[in-house]
């Protein structure tokens, strides 16, 4: 599998800001970089504990802006980043906007919906 980028932006209570996002179906929440969300005034509304890939946790505040991709927008929970944090575009907001990874073209496509 390869690594796919993708071009955003997230609105918060002062501005906008375009993000270049990694796309990481493994990550559960997206994060935005120390410098993107103080430019756009987020604030913390939580803080959680995650689990790294290398077993190693760490504690992160969490908040919510809108996001805008070029496949849909709408508003998302968010990790607010510390310096030397890159921006991931995280599961929950893939969901949020209806969105999957397709692997084989590292492309973000349309989720199927599925009736009960």
């Amino acid at each position: 599998m390869g690594i796919t980028y993708i071009e955003g932006s997230v609105t918060g209570p002062i501005g906008n800001r375009t993000v270049r996002f990694l796309v990481d179906s493994g990550a559960t929440y997206t994060l935005l970089p120390h410098s993107d969300w103080r430019a756009i005034g987020l604030k913390p509304k939580r803080e959680m504990t995650f689990t790294l890939a290398d077993g190693a946790t760490v504690k992160r505040e969490i908040s919510e802006c809108h996001i805008t991709l070029p496949q849909g927008e709408g508003h998302t929970p968010v990790i607010l980043g510390e310096p030397g944090d890159e921006a991931l575009l995280g599961s929950v907001t893939l969901e949020i906007l209806g969105l999957v990874l397709n692997p084989f073209t590292r492309t973000l496509q349309p989720m199927r919906m599925m009736l009960a």
